[in-house]
């Protein structure tokens, strides 16, 4: 494979994958045949994460672990075509796609695995597993568990985390407390985790089980899966959305100054 498609290009200072869902989804599954448990993991930025990218060094660094970077946001997309003409990101590859899009791979190549999904509410992650039966049956979600309020700050019940998981010995760990908190616990834990693959997968849990509803398809190919979701949860994402759109000028003057059309190899 060409460093042109294996390779990563900068957007917004985060090397991202020049990935589609297809092929990451096909690059998840056979890491996951390797049958290795080095917990690769998978980090999705959008422009929240690039806000937060720029203030924070932990994550910066969890970034930098990260084995796939995928751009789960259409202003990342489409900076890359504006200032990297010669190689922009393919295609927007959204979390709460790219799960399903592994489960399906896995599915379509015949052989059981096993998956773990960690966080969302008490309860959530139960409904998730029954539809992921439903809809992947070679897909078995061996557990569900949601850490209480504050874990990440009690090493006991990270150690309870993390043995639980081993126990299990997870194909797929998929971990969704929310950024950048699931990306800094990644990294700390990294080493400990005893899973084929993990992917930070924000609200992909709440979207398995029902719980969070997503835009229409049709909004989505407009690019306007932000506006629905604003829309269904104006009092958590109100704040966040204007500090992002505020904050986009700026960032697009900045990267029309730095734009290189550097590919990055990726070595994970």
């Amino acid at each position: 494979m060409s460093a042109r498609t294996s390779g990563r290009v900068n957007v917004f200072g985060i090397d991202i994958d020049r990935v589609t869902l297809q092929s990451a989804a096909v690059r998840l599954t056979d890491w996951v045949e390797q049958g290795e448990r080095n917990c690769r993991y998978v980090v999705t930025p959008n422009l929240d994460h690039v806000m937060l990218y720029r203030d924070s060094p932990a994550l910066r660094e969890a970034y930098g672990e990260a084995s796939l970077v995928v751009a789960d946001g259409w202003p990342l997309v489409t900076a890359s075509r504006l200032f990297r003409k010669e190689h922009p990101l393919p295609e927007r590859v959204a979390g709460s796609d790219l799960v399903p899009g592994l489960f399906s791979e896995i599915q379509r190549r015949g052989a059981t695995r096993r998956v773990f999904l960690l966080g969302a509410a008490p309860g959530v992650g139960d409904c998730a597993a029954a539809a992921i039966h439903r809809r992947w049956t070679n897909v078995e979600v061996v557990c569900a568990y949601s850490p209480p309020m504050g874990f990440q700050d009690h090493s006991e019940e990270n150690h309870k985390i993390v043995n639980l998981i081993n126990e299990h010995s997870p194909d797929v760990l998929v971990v969704g407390f929310g950024a950048p908190k699931q990306e800094l616990w990644l990294k700390q834990h990294r080493s400990q985790i005893q899973a084929g693959v993990a992917l930070a997968g924000g609200a992909t849990i709440d979207f398995l089980a029902g719980r969070q509803k997503r835009a229409p398809v049709w909004m989505r190919k407009m690019r306007l899966e932000w506006t629905h979701r604003l829309m269904t949860n104006p009092r958590r994402l109100a704040k966040r959305y204007a500090r992002n759109f505020l904050g986009l000028p700026g960032l697009l003057l900045n990267e029309r100054k730095n734009a290189s059309g550097k590919i990055v190899r990726n070595s994970n």
